[in-house]
């Protein structure tokens, strides 16, 4: 049996998605596991959009939506939390990251990216996921955020 505590939700930041059935997966992971979404900048498509829905599907009422102008808006309304980068163009893997509850987990949209200078500036929490047969540039951007957040999920107690 899945246990998810009461604990301070996480958060999982998407900045400039632009694919919908990717948001609608993730969105679909935050009504699972109880964390925020936040949905950043100019969006590849309509909150309305049907694939968006389908991916959601009848799970959106129990989804907790933000939607931000930008980035740093957020960070200055954020006033708990600590901010963790995720890009393949880093090293260090996310499992050395020590994610606690009301952490923002941050991902840029699919086909660019994180900024270069957003790393660069936040190196100590920037991390990767490790694809060790380096035939793959990079995963799907749901499967990444999964993949960090039941990590994170793991490391502070809340799924048993």
């Amino acid at each position: 049996m899945v246990y998810i505590s009461t604990m301070k939700p996480f958060n999982i930041v998407l900045i400039e998605p632009e694919i919908p059935p990717n948001t609608g997966n993730i969105a679909r992971l935050c009504a699972a596991t109880g964390t925020v979404l936040h949905l950043v900048g100019q969006l590849g498509f309509s909150l309305d959009d049907r694939y968006l829905k389908r991916a959601g599907l009848d799970y959106w009422e129990f989804v907790a939506l933000n939607r931000w102008p930008d980035l740093e808006t957020l960070k200055k309304q954020a006033t708990e939390g600590r901010f963790f980068y995720l890009s393949t163009k880093v090293e260090r893997s996310y499992l050395d990251a020590g994610f606690q509850p009301g952490d923002y987990i941050v991902f840029g949209k699919e086909t660019k990216g994180l900024p270069e200078n957003l790393l660069l500036a936040n190196p100590e929490t920037s991390f990767t996921i490790p694809m060790p047969s380096g035939n793959v540039r990079s995963l799907n951007l749901s499967t990444s955020a999964g993949i960090v957040l039941y990590e994170a999920l793991r490391q502070s107690g809340g799924v048993k």
